[in-house]
C-alpha cells in the first residue's frame, strides 16, 4: 500500500514548490517504505510513497501515461490501493486498443480513466484512494473506494486544493494550519464512535467520502457519488442465499490473495477471521502454494480475566482450535505492559488524532510483529457490520432509543467539556442532527414493514457511521509499520447482496450472524463456528492504568495543560478523587479508556500545536 499527497494551485507555479511537495510526501514515508517520488507541473503537483506489493519493478509512481516531460502527459496518477479485478480490466482495455508497459494495477487505474473518465471507479473491485491529474481537461480527481477502506483527505484553499492520504501530509503545507473549531470539538468528544462522513476533524479539512470522488477544476470543486447501496426485494430462498454468500466470500478471499510479497491472515478464533483464514488456506492449497501463516494477539495474565458482556471468552483456546483444524503456520504475539506504554506516541502520530488508547497500541505492536514476516494480511474486519453481529442489532431498547444504538445508555467524553465549550459545540444537538441526517440517507424499500425497515436503518448506520472509524484505525495503525491489511468482508459485491437479505435469513433462529456461520460451517471446528461474539481484547495491564492515572494527576497540577482549555478540570479531579472512570470514546467497556482519551487529547494538542477556534 502507499501514501498519496499533492497540491493543486491555479495561481502559483508549482514547479517552483518542489521542496514543499517533498516535505508533504516525506510525512507519508511509513506508508511507503520502498520508494518515493514527486511529479510537478505548473498547476498540479503529486507526491507518492510506495509499499511494493504487485509488479515490484513496474509500479513506480507518480505514474504518467507518456514520457517523462510534464507537458507531454495526458494524465498522471498517484495511487494507493489494490485492484482485485485488474486482470479482467486490463483485458477489456486492451480490447479497446490500450497498450500496457507494466503489470501493475496502477497502470490499469490510469488507463481506465483515459477510457471511461469519471465512470471508471464504478468498475473497480478493490481498496483504493488516489489522485489523478487530467492534463487534457485541467482537472484533478480525488477518488475513494466503495466502503472507504483507504483514506484520502483534502482542503480547499483560496486558489486550489491540497490533499493527502493522512492529515499530516496536508498539515505539512502552511496553507492549512492545525485548528479545532466547535464542530471538531463535537466530533472529538460527542461522536468519536460515530464520526460524520467527510469530516476531517481539523478545521477546513475534509475526507473524500466512501463511494465518492472530488472533482476540482478552475471554476469549482464538486463531490460526485459513483456508488451507493440500492434497496430491492430479496428473491433468493435460504439455501440459495447461503450458497451465494459462500460463493461471494470465497471469490473475494481468492482475489485478495494476489500478491508478489509474503501474505498472512489475522486469526482471533472468531467465526469471521477463521472463515477468512480457512478460505485462504483452501485457495492456496488448490494453487499448490503451501500452508498459510496466521497471527493472533494475547496479553500476560489474560487467561485469568473473567468474561464480561463484551469479552465473552478468551481467544487463545479458539485460536488453537481454528489453527489446528485449518492447518496454519500460527504465531501468537504476546504484548507486555511496558511495550504498550512505549507505543502510545507512535500510535498518536499514526492516527493524527486521539484514538482508542491501549487498543490502538496493542494493534500497532501486533502489526509491527506481523510485518517482520509478511507485507500483506487478510482480516475479518467488517463481518459484524454486514451480517449484524454486534449486540446492538439484537437490543430492542437500543434500537428504539432515538440515537445511534451503540450510544444508548452510554456517556461520551462530551460530559467533561467546560460549560462555555459545551455551549459552543452543543454536543447533544450535534449528535441528534447527525443521527437524523444519517436516517435521511437510508435507501428505503417501498412496502417494507416497520420492523424490517428499522433493521435496514441499523445496518446503514453500522456501515456509514460505525464501520468507518474501525477501518480508519486498521489502515492508519497497519500503515504506520508498512503493513497492508485487506478486508474481504468489505467486497462491495458481498455488501450489496447482504444489504437486501432479510433479517430472518441473516439471523436464522435468532442466532447472531447465523447466515455466515452456516455458510462456512464445513470449514471450521464446531466450537469456532458457533462461538459467540467476543470483542477485540483489551489488556489487563495494571501498570498501564497506573501510569495513565499518574499522568492525569500531573495534568491536573499543570495550569498550562491545553486539554483543560476544553475539559472541565474540576470534573476530572472529582472523578479521579472518587475513583469513578472517566467517560471514554469507545462503546466497549474499558475502565482506562477515559483516562487514555484525556491524556491523548492533551498530547495531541501539544504535538500538533492545535489552535482552538
Amino acid at each position: 500500500m502507499c501514501g498519496v499527497t499533492g497540491w493543486l494551485d491555479w495561481a502559483d507555479d508549482l514547479r517552483l514548490r518542489a521542496e514543499a511537495v517533498r516535505r508533504m510526501t516525506g510525512t507519508l514515508a511509513c506508508r511507503g517504505p520502498d520508494a518515493d517520488g514527486v511529479w510537478l507541473s505548473r498547476h498540479a503537483a503529486l507526491g507518492h510513497t510506495r509499499l511494493a506489493v504487485i509488479d515490484l519493478d513496474g509500479g513506480v509512481q507518480p505514474f504518467a501515461d507518456a514520457g517523462a516531460g510534464a507537458e507531454a502527459v495526458r494524465a498522471v496518477l498517484a495511487y494507493n490501493g489494490e485492484l482485485y479485478n485488474h486482470r479482467e480490466l486490463r483485458a477489456e482495455l486492451e480490447a479497446h486498443g490500450h497498450v500496457f508497459r507494466t503489470r501493475s494495477d496502477t497502470e490499469v487505474v490510469l488507463r481506465a480513466h483515459l477510457q471511461w473518465g469519471h465512470r471508471a471507479p464504478a468498475r473497480f473491485n478493490g481498496i483504493f484512494a488516489y489522485a489523478l491529474w487530467d492534463a487534457r481537461r485541467e482537472e484533478l480527481l480525488l477518488v475513494r473506494d466503495h466502503l472507504g477502506i483507504k483514506p484520502l483527505y483534502w482542503h480547499r484553499h483560496a486558489n486550489g486544493v491540497l490533499f493527502g492520504s493522512e492529515p499530516k501530509a496536508v498539515l505539512a503545507n502552511p496553507l492549512l494550519p492545525a485548528e479545532l473549531d466547535a464542530e471538531g470539538v463535537a466530533e472529538l468528544f460527542a461522536l468519536p464512535a460515530a464520526p460524520s462522513a467527510g469530516h476531517g476533524l481539523f478545521r477546513g479539512l475534509h475526507e473524500v467520502r466512501p463511494g465518492h470522488l472530488v472533482l476540482a477544476t478552475r471554476h469549482a470543486v464538486r463531490e460526485l457519488r459513483y456508488w451507493q447501496l440500492e434497496s430491492a426485494p430479496h428473491p433468493d430462498d435460504e439455501a440459495t442465499t447461503r450458497a451465494h454468500v459462500r460463493e461471494l466470500l470465497a471469490d473475494a478471499v481468492e482475489r485478495q490473495l494476489v500478491s508478489d510479497v509474503p501474505l498472512c491472515t489475522l486469526l482471533s478464533g472468531g467465526v469471521d477471521s477463521s472463515a477468512i483464514t480457512a478460505l485462504a488456506a483452501a485457495a492456496r492449497e488448490r494453487r499448490g502454494q503451501g500452508k498459510i501463516t496466521s497471527f493472533s494477539v494475547d496479553f500476560p495474565g489474560s487467561a485469568d480475566r473473567a468474561p464480561d458482556a463484551w469479552r465473552t471468552s478468551q481467544d487463545a483456546p479458539f485460536v488453537r482450535a481454528a489453527a489446528e483444524h485449518i492447518g496454519t503456520l500460527h504465531t501468537s504475539v504476546l504484548i507486555p505492559d511496558d511495550d504498550l506504554l512505549e507505543a502510545r506516541d507512535a500510535v498518536l502520530r499514526a492516527r493524527d488524532r486521539p484514538g482508542w488508547g491501549e487498543m490502538d497500541a496493542s494493534l500497532h505492536l501486533l502489526f509491527r510483529e506481523v510485518r517482520r514476516r509478511s507485507t500483506v494480511a487478510l482480516s475479518g474486519e467488517a463481518a459484524d457490520e454486514v451480517f449484524g453481529g454486534y449486540p446492538y442489532f439484537h437490543d430492542a431498547p437500543a434500537l428504539a432509543s432515538g440515537t445511534f444504538p451503540w450510544l444508548h445508555g452510554r456517556t461520551t467524553p462530551a460530559a467533561l467539556l467546560r460549560p462555555e465549550v459545551r455551549a459552543a459545540a452543543r454536543p447533544a444537538e450535534y449528535t441528534e442532527a447527525a443521527y437524523r441526517a444519517s436516517l435521511a440517507s437510508v435507501p428505503r424499500l417501498d412496502g417494507e414493514g416497520a420492523a424490517e425497515a428499522k433493521v435496514r436503518e441499523t445496518f446503514h448506520l453500522a456501515l456509514t457511521r460505525w464501520l468507518p472509524p474501525l477501518l480508519d484505525r486498521v489502515d492508519r495503525v497497519s500503515m504506520s509499520v508498512g503493513l497492508e491489511v485487506r478486508v474481504p468482508f468489505c467486497d462491495h459485491r458481498l455488501v450489496e447482496y447482504l444489504w437486501n437479505v432479510p433479517w430472518a435469513l441473516k439471523s436464522p433462529g435468532g442466532r447472531a450472524k447465523g447466515l455466515l456461520r452456516d455458510a462456512v460451517r464445513d470449514l471450521l471446528p464446531p466450537q469456532v463456528a458457533d462461538r459467540p461474539k467476543s470483542g477485540y481484547p483489551s489488556t489487563p495491564a495494571v501498570r498501564y492504568t497506573e501510569v495513565l492515572t499518574a499522568r492525569a494527576h500531573e495534568l491536573l497540577a499543570d495550569p498550562a495543560a491545553p486539554v483543560f482549555d476544553l475539559v472541565d478540570r474540576e470534573l476530572v479531579r472529582a472523578h479521579l478523587a472518587e475513583g469513578r472512570p472517566l467517560p471514554g470514546p469507545r462503546t466497549a467497556p474499558n475502565p482506562v479508556g477515559g483516562l487514555d482519551h484525556l491524556v491523548q487529547v492533551d498530547e495531541w494538542l501539544r504535538a500538533y500545536r492545535v489552535a482552538l477556534r
